[in-house]
């Protein structure tokens, strides 16, 4: 008989554990906010929010107020009916401590209290209670002033009335929590700009309510108020403000099966893609059958209407999808009363039905607005045809561009210096400006796991030119050969070489060029490099600062201003850093490329539609938006360390 392992062993009856209450969520905050960073955390303002405009959705709230506080706490208040604090006649408790200590439960499991809502699960209110150090949820109903506090999930006392609700006062909830330290990242904070981002969204899909952001923590406190009521019309005009559009936006709300749907198009004379999808408010960055059924109408009504006035002739092939959608802003916002989710964080729409009906809308939106302006309508298909040339080019240029081996066939401007590690995940690959900097990189990098690629010059501006272009640059032709992994559409990340890509550039004003052409064609070409977390930016040390023996080093002015105090009445020597390659091999290594003594930044896109519209106004063809900019964050950008 064989001998069992102590691992064997281990595993019985008494290791099956059951988590009770809200402690699978302390366990698991993953499963219920997507994790504990920054974006999770984030996550946990949405959700108490959503339950907020779930009201509104309902007609029972036109204004919610957000409020982060000086101890980084968030209250969320609306005037809607407030939660209800009845005893509950199976549970034998107050409703209001149900909703906020059992999972899956809530008022919108069936069409009773609310036709349409983004809350489905009955998860939302209570994993943010399981994950908060502390909340205090305050109901105006009833007559009464109603108070309940919690401490990690638990309630510290009954529901209880604190007050009489005066004659005419204003119904509604309040919910102040603070987030537990001890769950979510050290570095974890709230970003005001991301929660304004994210409450502008919510306005232009609901509109005809008023929602309001504080943030108490800086002096002068910040504060930011929404209200719209034109729709995704309205936000599409929004999204196309520092662009060229061909046309006014098309726009269509209707209701179809108890769906509402509302779809907002616009073609400009850009390049990039900007398509942004809701289900019940809420904002599915993954997209959905939702946004599947835009694309669909895009393609099939484009095509019909070319075919049937001659723009497309008989031996030309129909246009794809990518070629229908190169230049679009689309937001498609679609209200359903039981929509299916990827998941508990609603990524993306799954309800199948959905595809169809937002399908069937659009097309018959576009095919009429086609038919009365047949001017635009040319200009769309003329677009059309020049994207799907262009794409022809591109999958020429691409088949060039792609070897079985990096080196095989292609000659590198400034030779890439490879590494002998063969496993990608511990190979780095390190994009370095110059051939100065990269051979003192040569020299100084370990050669084991380490490669090195010299880029001559500054790469070609990724935004404002289409791929068949871009991949005739020298430069870009190498950096997609050295990776491995393809581009665009046919990007292969099994093939990629290097798991980690790091942009190593001088500490100037062109250094700081090169670095934002690069980051804008990882964005735009290569995006899940960002998504995956492969991309990374080398923090190289700004001073040396030599006193007696030794040798110090500063990465930014406030670390320089800081050490010289130390120094003061002794002699010392400075020195500037402002190109890689003023500094030795052996100092590079120490400062920058050493894993034990580095600092790296991890390039990550926390808000595609911000980071979208930032690419497309500092790199795009309109220089009012771009001056419009500088001239507001001058003074910002003169304090910043480089």
């Amino acid at each position: 008989m064989a001998r069992q392992t102590a691992a064997e062993k281990a595993y019985d009856a008494s290791s099956i554990q059951v988590l009770k209450g809200l402690e699978a969520v302390r366990r698991r905050p993953g499963m219920y906010v997507g994790g504990t960073d920054v974006k999770a955390l984030h996550h946990l303002v949405y959700e108490i929010v959503d339950n907020s405009i779930d009201e509104a959705l309902a007609g029972r709230c036109d204004r919610i107020e957000v409020t982060i506080h000086k101890d980084s706490s968030v209250s969320v208040t609306d005037n809607g009916v407030g939660i209800p604090v009845a005893i509950h006649p199976v549970e034998k408790v107050s409703a209001l401590e149900l909703v906020h200590t059992v999972l899956h439960s809530g008022g919108k499991f069936d069409n009773a209290a609310y036709k349409v809502s983004g809350g489905l699960h009955g998860v939302g209110a209570a994993a943010v209670n399981a994950l908060s150090d502390w909340m205090k949820v305050t109901v105006r109903r009833d007559g009464g002033v109603w108070e309940q506090e919690y401490r990690r999930g638990v309630p510290q006392a009954p529901v209880k009335q604190v007050d009489k609700l005066k004659r005419g006062a204003i119904t509604g909830t309040t919910t102040h929590f603070k987030f537990d330290e001890t769950i979510f990242k050290e570095e974890a904070e709230y970003r005001f700009e991301t929660l304004a981002n994210r409450f502008r969204e919510m306005a232009f899909v609901t509109s005809g309510v008023f929602l309001q952001l504080r943030d108490e923590r800086p002096s002068p406190i910040r504060e930011m108020s929404f209200y719209f009521e034109g729709g995704v019309k309205s936000f599409v005009r929004y999204l196309n403000r520092n662009r060229k559009p061909l046309h006014d936006p098309v726009h269509i709300r209707k209701e179809v099966d108890g769906i509402d749907v509302e779809v907002a198009v616009q073609y400009t004379e850009g390049l990039a893609i900007s398509e942004y999808a809701f289900a019940n408010t809420i904002h599915t960055p993954d997209g959905g059958t939702h946004l599947t059924g835009v694309r669909t109408a895009l393609t099939r009504v484009i095509n019909k209407y070319a075919r049937d006035n001659n723009l497309l002739k008989e031996k030309d092939k129909n246009f794809s999808s990518d070629d229908t959608r190169e230049g679009v802003t689309a937001v498609v916002s679609v209200k359903h009363p039981d929509p299916q989710f990827e998941s508990q964080t609603k990524v993306k729409l799954m309800n199948a039905e959905v595809a169809g009906i937002v399908a069937s809308v659009t097309a018959d939106a576009l095919s009429m607005f086609l038919e009365e302006s047949p001017r635009d309508a040319r200009r769309i298909v003329e677009r059309c045809l020049t994207s799907s040339r262009a794409r022809a080019a591109a999958r020429k240029a691409r088949e060039l561009v792609m070897r079985k081996s990096a080196l095989d066939s292609l000659t590198l401007p400034g030779k890439l210096a490879d590494c002998s590690e063969k496993d990608p995940d511990k190979c780095e690959l390190y994009i370095v400006e110059g051939d100065s900097a990269g051979g003192t990189a040569k020299q100084g990098r370990d050669r084991h796991f380490q490669a090195i690629l010299p880029l001559r010059g500054k790469i070609l501006n990724t935004e404002r030119a289409r791929l068949d272009k871009i991949l005739t640059n020298n430069e870009v032709k190498a950096l997609i050969s050295a990776l491995g992994t393809g581009i665009g559409e046919s990007m292969d990340m099994s093939n990629l070489r290097y798991g980690r890509i790091i942009i190593m550039t001088d500490a100037d004003v062109d250094g700081s060029h090169i670095r934002t052409l690069l980051l804008t064609f990882f964005f735009r070409y290569m995006p899940h490099l960002i998504e995956r977390g492969h991309l990374y930016i080398a923090q190289p040390p700004l001073y040396a600062v030599k006193q007696g023996k030794e040798l110090h080093y500063t990465y930014t002015e406030a670390q320089q201003a800081e050490l010289l105090k130390q120094f003061e009445g002794k002699k010392y020597g400075i020195q500037r850093y402002k190109g890689l390659g003023e500094m030795n091999a052996e100092q590079l290594w120490d400062t920058t490329m050493n894993p034990s003594e580095r600092t790296l930044l991890q390039v990550t896109v926390e808000d595609a539609l911000v980071a979208d519209r930032t690419f497309d106004m500092l790199m795009g063809s309109e220089v009012a938006p771009r001056k419009r900019f500088i001239m507001t964050h001058s003074s910002e950008v003169r304090n910043l360390d480089v």
